[in-house]
């Protein structure tokens, strides 16, 4: 059987790209149907797949010079509850997706590649930039504040394979894809269509999860296509949350009540969640040479989650509102879209494609069940309308490629391609309503009703508070008119890159970009230098040098923000804590020692081993080394510890004193360093079907080769800019280690998938070492069992995390009252224990 991958509608070149042997291995993984004979004999190096990585080049699996993994349609459903991104990493061992797991950075969660945030990673649809989301970064792993792609707002219905490029490709698809690029290939058939629905839930009860999924394939004109798509699901909250100790103090000193409290600070988790996304994907030829295209995505997306407790005893506290404390409920809002338009074609012996899309994301804040204190027990309890955060992004293509037998002084096969490009980006916030940032004038009274001193009121004097509560609307996102932001950039950008063939066994690919940023007034030039030779019909070695630059994004350039949310202060005490998050060039910032962001330069190097040492079997070794400079991280949480210099700058500014500060900054210089291994057979059972086992293996270190140091008057008071948190974000919050073994065992109409994973220890840590926590290694298996009803008609069960494995509780250490902070620390898989689930699906 020779296996031929469907042509990939590629909207950047009409000339089919590149794929590896790693990217075979993940393909036929999970998939039914795609090693249905393996009986036959035909070697793996005869499946052609057209792919990413090396513009405008055919070329088969065991000849790819860059490592590409490969997901098909059929694996991103068999992932049971997870979205796209969660898929991802559940699929790849490279690729870590982080648990954000309270308040409004819920929806917003890390997929990092070898180490690497998503902002180093480039995602295509089609072979396209994709725009990006309005939200930064923010979540307890990846604090950049890069506004990365929302993968889980492209149809998942519509997508026929994911290609992973897990290597520098800089110079030929944006300076930004450092780590690597995800490319989106949308479903390009004219024929035929699927249907499922699937529900599950998690084994407590939890988190019932429905989804609707459907795609269809129409004819258009002459030879053409026109492929639409759909999904919906909804997915009710899952709380992931611990009680506090004894000694947590959720009513004041003397209340009976205390005594009887169920102690239960927080209610994090996933997002209550109701989205849908549409999606279309066109092609129709106008003549014999030339094609025009588009395609379009909407999506939207409502999410609502619960904030931590404020409790009875604390300065957000009301009790003629809140008598007992209250849940406060972030509801966030996506509008997200996008919309293409190309044409592609042949003039000459030169291949041409020519493109223009544009795409928006839109990301509004409310809330309920809250308060803003200052107001008292007049307070509104919802706001309607705290913040809007919106990002545009419209970019131009022009690609061309040509295949030259030779050249002047290269005297073998070469071929050229060369791409303009121009990229417009805005970047907008809008202020909510003025009851939720403004202040009123209530204050604790002194003296309850019965005569005797009012707890909140001395708790509010010890705050620094003078006898008020905490201000503005709680556990919200809000943005006052003064910190809206409205930014714009153009980028302009040339490629040339060349793929080389001097021997029928030797490649060299070279490839170089220039940029232009109109806002910072920065040039970079990007550099690639890749290549593959072949030792033996069955090894071969494979290479990459490659440069990069990464310009600060819009939204830490101008993301400014009050954020209300509880905090764990030095003392280790859970506290309410407004928080600013200044602009670097603000007085704010500047005033505990921000500057100009500089952009961030990288250089990587890749290192690779391909091997077929029977018809079946396939191994690939690669490793790698990525540096960055000047990486642009959130500072630490900047506030007053007793000494009184952090309030004495902020009441020199005209701000709240005990406010809490952090802004954007060049925090550290990085090496990543990494491995990735991978290995793949097939054993045919006769009468007994057949079996596909895979194994694959990352391991990745992070460490600090430098770093900023604290302005030594800032220091000389005691106040540090990066500590020992944000290192840890780094260098330890991620798995060094990862495993996904599994096997897809195909006998008659029956197909079963196993695939256990490894994740390595992780650890959390905070600004005082004392409470860095450490979590164990924890093994993550899934199951799907699959029969065919009819040829047409398949039904599934599953389940996702079956063993029911938890990640490690582990309560902050050094503090001496212990909110039920962070229970499971960050963890790389869900929290939420296992899940099951059950399919059906027809394909017509």
């Amino acid at each position: 059987m020779t296996l031929t991958a469907t042509k990939l509608h590629r909207s950047a070149l009409s000339i089919p790209q590149t794929s590896t042997l790693s990217g075979l291995t993940l393909a036929c993984l999970l998939a039914p149907g795609a090693w249905a004979d393996t009986q036959d004999d035909t070697r793996l190096e005869t499946v052609t797949v057209i792919s990413t990585g090396v513009r405008g080049a055919q070329r088969t699996v065991a000849d790819s010079p860059t490592p590409i993994d490969i997901i098909n349609s059929e694996q991103l459903l068999k992932t049971g509850r997870a979205e796209l991104s969660e898929a991802i990493s559940k699929l790849l061992p490279s690729f870590n997706f982080g648990a954000n797991t309270s308040g409004f950075q819920s929806t917003t969660r890390p997929l990092t590649n070898r180490g690497l945030g998503p902002a180093y990673t480039l995602v295509l649809v089609n072979g396209k930039r994709r725009h990006n989301g309005a939200m930064p970064a923010g979540g307890n792993i990846d604090t950049s504040g890069a506004n990365a792609v929302d993968l889980d707002l492209i149809p998942i219905s519509a997508v026929e394979r994911i290609e992973v490029l897990k290597d520098s490709a800089a110079a030929q698809y944006g300076s930004d894809a450092v780590a690597g690029v995800i490319n989106v290939i949308l479903k390009s058939s004219a024929s035929g269509g699927h249907l499922e629905t699937s529900y599950g839930r998690l084994g407590d009860g939890q988190g019932e999860n429905i989804k609707f999924a459907g795609d269809k394939g129409l004819s258009l004109g002459d030879g053409g296509f026109l492929h639409v798509s759909a999904d919906a699901r909804k997915r009710n909250q899952a709380f992931v949350y611990d009680k506090a100790d004894a000694n947590y103090r959720g009513y004041a000193p003397g209340d009976t009540r205390q005594d009887s409290w169920d102690h239960r600070a927080l209610k994090n988790g996933d997002p209550d969640l109701e989205a849908f996304n549409l999606g279309y994907n066109a092609e129709l030829p106008l003549t014999d040479s030339t094609r025009v295209y588009s395609y379009a995505t909407y999506g939207e997306r409502d999410a609502t989650i619960y904030n931590n407790k404020r409790l009875a005893y604390s300065t957000a506290s009301i009790p003629e509102r809140y008598p007992d404390g209250y849940d406060p409920l972030n509801n966030i809002k996506d509008t997200d879209w996008q919309w293409l338009l190309g044409g592609k074609g042949e003039l000459g012996a030169w291949n041409w494609d020519l493109s223009t899309t544009y795409g928006r994301n839109r990301n509004h804040h409310s809330s309920d069940l809250t308060i803003n204190p200052t107001y008292g027990p007049a307070s509104p309890t919802s706001f309607g309308d705290l913040a809007t955060l919106q990002f545009d992004q419209w970019v131009n293509n022009l690609d061309v490629t040509r295949h030259f037998d030779s050249l002047p002084l290269l005297p073998f096969a070469v071929q050229v391609s060369a791409g303009l490009e121009h990229r417009w980006e805005r970047f907008q916030t809008f202020a909510g309503s003025a009851d939720a940032y403004s202040v009123g004038s209530y204050t604790y009274p002194q003296l309850l009703a019965d005569g005797s001193r009012n707890p909140l009121y001395d708790l509010s004097v010890r705050s620094g508070l003078n006898g008020g509560p905490s201000r503005g609307a709680q556990a919200a996102l809000v943005i006052r008119p003064e910190d809206e932001a409205d930014l714009e950039r153009n980028n302009y950008a040339a490629y040339l890159d060349f793929a080389l063939n001097p021997t029928e066994r030797w490649y060299i690919g070279l490839a170089g970009r220039v940029e232009h940023y109109d806002d910072i007034q920065k040039n970079t030039f990007a550099l690639k230098l890749n290549s593959r030779y072949e030792l033996t019909d069955t090894l071969a070695v494979r290479g990459t040098l490659g440069t990069g630059f990464r310009a600060p994004s819009l939204t830490q350039l101008g993301y400014s923000v009050a954020d209300n949310r509880t905090g764990v202060n030095a003392q280790g005490v859970v506290v309410p804590a407004l928080r600013y998050t200044a602009t670097p060039g603000s007085a704010l910032a500047k005033a505990f020692g921000a500057s100009d962001l500089d952009p961030e330069k990288t250089r990587n190097l890749g290192l690779g081993l391909t091997w077929q040492p029977a018809r079946r079997t396939s191994v690939t070794l690669d490793a790698y080394v990525v540096d960055i400079d000047d990486r642009i991280l959130l500072s630490q949480n900047i506030y007053d510890t007793g000494n009184g210099a952090v309030n004495g700058i902020l009441r020199s500014l005209g701000v709240a004193e005990g406010s809490w500060v952090s802004y954007y900054t060049n925090a550290f210089d990085t090496r990543t360093r990494g491995l990735d291994l991978v290995f793949d057979h097939s054993t045919p059972l006769g009468a007994f079907g057949d079996v596909r086992w895979s194994a694959a293996f990352n391991w990745n270190k992070t460490t600090i080769e430098g770093s900023r140091s604290t302005p030594a008057n800032l220091a000389a008071s005691g106040i540090e800019v990066i500590g020992h948190a944000a290192e840890g974000n780094l260098v330890a919050a991620s798995p060094k280690t990862k495993w996904v073994l599994g096997a897809n065992w195909r006998i008659e109409r029956f197909a079963v998938n196993l695939q256990t994973t490894r994740y390595g220890k992780v650890e959390t840590w905070a600004d005082d070492a004392r409470a860095d926590r450490s979590f164990d290694a924890k093994w993550i298996t899934d199951l799907d069992i699959a029969y065919s009803i009819t040829d047409n008609l398949t039904a599934s069960v599953g389940g996702t995390n079956i063993f029911n494995v938890y990640p490690d509780r582990n309560g902050v250490v050094a503090s001496p009252s212990n909110g039920g902070q962070g229970i499971y620390g960050n963890p790389p898989f869900s929290p939420n224990g296992g899940f099951w689930y059950t399919k059906l699906a027809y394909d017509f």
